[in-house]
């Protein structure tokens, strides 16, 4: 039976997460971390949406983007079938490298907005892997605070435009203090922004 079409919004944000096949690592060495971006990279010419943000964990994937005339699953379904098949001839397997399909959470309001970004970017502190943001390679929080230092994947306009001057140095507080509502933010916004998991 086929799969029903999901319903999208052009021009909606989600965040998009995907889950290794049995829990399993997505990436066994740091060249399939950056093969996957890689990967994303040219899907992206091809299929084009923004990336506002994203965090390679070792089974998991997340990304915060944004959909213009492509549905997420047009350009989520090549760039996992992309990946996987570098995944599968490289460890000479078969099968699914991903768990079922992805899953993706459509972005209601910018308190949202932020606060996916602040998630994303803490999810290795929250794993252990690491006890600052800017420690983890395999995130898009080194493309916000050191731009000059990283080929940029991302498109941080956006999520930076709702912070006052300096804007990157506030966005590296409010993401480093997970009670910070919303001081550092240009606009008045309404209502509370969700708390942490």
């Amino acid at each position: 039976m086929a799969r029903l079409s999901r319903a999208w919004i052009p021009g909606g944000t989600y965040h998009i997460t995907a889950r290794g096949n049995r829990k399993q690592a997505l990436f066994r060495e740091e060249e399939d971390f950056r093969q996957y971006l890689e990967i994303l990279q040219l899907v992206k010419q091809k299929y084009p949406f923004i990336l506002h943000a994203y965090c390679l964990m070792p089974n998991h994937i997340h990304l915060l983007a944004e959909a213009t005339d492509q549905s997420p699953s047009s350009f989520m379904k090549i760039l996992h079938m992309k990946y996987a098949i570098y995944f599968n001839n490289k460890y000479d397997l078969v099968g699914h490298v991903f768990q079922g399909r992805f899953h993706a959470h459509y972005i209601t309001s910018i308190q949202y907005f932020l606060h996916v970004s602040r998630y994303i970017h803490l999810n290795p502190c929250a794993a252990k892997i690491c006890t600052l943001p800017e420690q983890y390679r395999w995130s898009s929080y080194h493309e916000y605070i050191f731009p000059e230092m990283h080929k940029r994947i991302i498109e941080p306009n956006k999520l930076l435009s709702y912070f006052f001057e300096p804007r990157r140095l506030h966005y590296h507080e409010y993401v480093n203090d997970r009670k910070t509502k919303v001081t550092a933010l240009a606009p008045v916004l309404p209502g509370p922004i969700p708390e942490d998991q």
